[in-house]
């Protein structure tokens, strides 16, 4: 037995010393009225029971033991809910108590979960400044207006990309193409430079990035499950995870390093023109204490990552739905030729998306059924709570399996079936009040990127509904389209959607 092994083994057999060391003491105290749930093994609990879909065996599960049950995963207690009355009790009752996230130990690499907006302690100094950071210099109102006449010269850049296959009538790998143009948006807000193109590999491997770090955070990581191990990296997620972080850190380096150059040498007074001159004016303050370098590295890592992959996977579930519904797309090009006639998408303002009602129904059915994130970002409770009568226990991990909210028949008449119509004439929105739909989550933790992202989903989808009539590649049937997912911190397709542009 090599070296390395007998220490996993020894730090295997001191979790499960610890594990059981807590369990004795745990039931000698009592454990009150925790959610039900399936009984735990040994040692290793529920882990054997998360399969390679956590999100589809805690539905399953959730079927025999309620909207809220209790899971050992390894040491940790963790809480699933599946249901909105359960969502609406934590999110909005307890929001101020379960407002805290576990740190998966995938993102230890680099130290990234000391400084990223995404998992620092809400409330503190650091997160509420990177939070004011972004709703000033990226997601306020003023800023999304002063910004949208780039996004939309992306979106015709995509079309013309677009236009290029439908002349010679080949496919499009629409989840890849939809990626480039969020991609190059996202770069051009923060930089003022495309990172990518269209006929170059440099975006097929951004995207291998993006699915990476998301595989990463999401998947299942026993370092998670029995803290001793973390040391040992078991399963070499941080090892990649920083891998991944590095590529990207090094491209951002470069790019900034570019930049102060450029504003030591200008004889111009210096202007805000995109998110990283703001953010080095924010440096050159005096009292940058608030504030540092580090900071704004990973910033631009959590913006990087957390808005492209998410938005650019919801549009290819979106044209997956229309490409399985037909009657579905026609209606809604309808909808959008009604209003715009033959004047072209480039004459609509982003604030102009409520024009298109059944545009919104679609967005909306696809988030219900194909939520970015299966379970959001996990909460951790700080004091014992009670939740509809049970006893959710301090330091308890928490998952909102909105997956499973979106399938609830008891919510949703026939659940199963992408029907728009279900929200023409509801009040029901995305934007965490209504919690029978958070795919961005709720309360203190809901996503900041909603409004870009709102904004830059619907005018994507209604560019492509607009502009092309679509076929599916190599002859297949729309009832033959593969829809099955990846897990991570996002749903990926397993199978790309290949789609062919036809002129309408």
């Amino acid at each position: 037995m090599d070296t390395l092994s007998l220490l996993l083994l020894l730090s295997f057999l001191w979790a499960c010393i610890h594990f059981l060391t807590k369990s004795l003491v745990a039931r000698k105290h009592g454990q009150g009225n925790l959610p039900p749930g399936p009984r735990p093994y040994p040692i290793i609990g529920n882990i054997l029971q998360l399969g390679n879909k956590p999100h589809e065996a805690f539905t399953k599960l959730s079927k025999t033991y309620g909207p809220i049950m209790t899971l050992k995963l390894g040491s940790l207690t963790t809480i699933v809910m599946s249901s909105p009355d359960v969502a609406k009790e934590i999110f909005h009752t307890h929001d101020q108590v379960v407002s805290n996230r576990p740190i998966p130990d995938s993102l230890r690499a680099l130290d990234h979960h000391k400084v990223s907006m995404a998992w620092l302690p809400a409330g503190s100094t650091t997160w509420r400044n990177l939070r004011k950071v972004c709703a000033i210099q990226m997601f306020s109102k003023k800023q999304l207006d002063a910004t949208q006449s780039m996004r939309k010269k992306k979106v015709q850049e995509l079309l013309d990309y677009l236009q290029e296959n439908c002349n010679s009538g080949s496919a499009v790998d629409i989840g890849q193409a939809a990626f480039t143009a969020i991609l190059n948006s996202i770069s051009y807000t923060l930089f003022s430079i495309d990172l990518v193109h269209y006929h170059s590999d440099t975006s097929r491997t951004f995207n291998e990035l993006a699915h990476g770090v998301m595989e990463e955070i999401g998947s299942p990581n026993v370092a998670d499950f029995f803290p001793v191990l973390r040391f040992f990296d078991p399963q070499g997620s941080r090892k990649r995870l920083a891998n991944y972080f590095s590529q990207v850190l090094k491209i951002f380096d470069g790019i900034i390093n570019d930049r102060l150059q450029a504003r030591a040498s200008s004889t111009k007074s210096k202007e805000s023109n995109d998110v990283l001159d703001a953010l080095l004016d924010l440096l050159e303050e005096e009292n940058t204490s608030e504030f540092s370098f580090t900071d704004m590295r990973h910033l631009l890592l959590d913006l990087f990552f957390g808005g492209i992959d998410s938005t650019s996977r919801t549009v290819e579930w979106a044209m997956t739905e229309l490409l399985r519904n037909p009657e579905i797309l026609v209606k809604a090009r309808n909808e959008i030729r009604e209003l715009l006639g033959r004047d072209g998408i480039e004459k609509v303002a982003e604030f102009e998306i409520t024009k298109f009602p059944y545009l919104q129904a679609i967005v909306k059915e696809t988030f219900r059924l194909h939520p970015p994130g299966p379970f959001l970002g996990p909460r951790k409770t700080e004091t014992d709570l009670n939740i509809l009568g049970f006893r959710v226990p301090k330091n308890a991990q928490i998952f909102a399996n909105v997956w499973a909210m979106g399938r609830d028949s008891n919510v949703w008449p026939n659940a199963n079936s992408f029907t728009p119509e279900r929200f023409l004439g509801s009040e029901i929105d995305v934007k965490g009040r209504d919690y029978e739909l958070i795919p961005f989550g709720a309360g203190k933790r809901i996503c900041p990127g909603l409004p870009l992202a709102h904004r830059m989903l619907h005018l994507i989808l209604a560019a492509l509904i607009y502009a092309f009539d679509w076929k599916l590649a190599n002859g297949l049937k729309p009832e033959d389209i593969d829809m099955s997912e990846i897990f991570g911190e996002t749903l990926h397709k397993a199978e790309p959607l290949m789609i062919i542009p036809v002129k309408v």
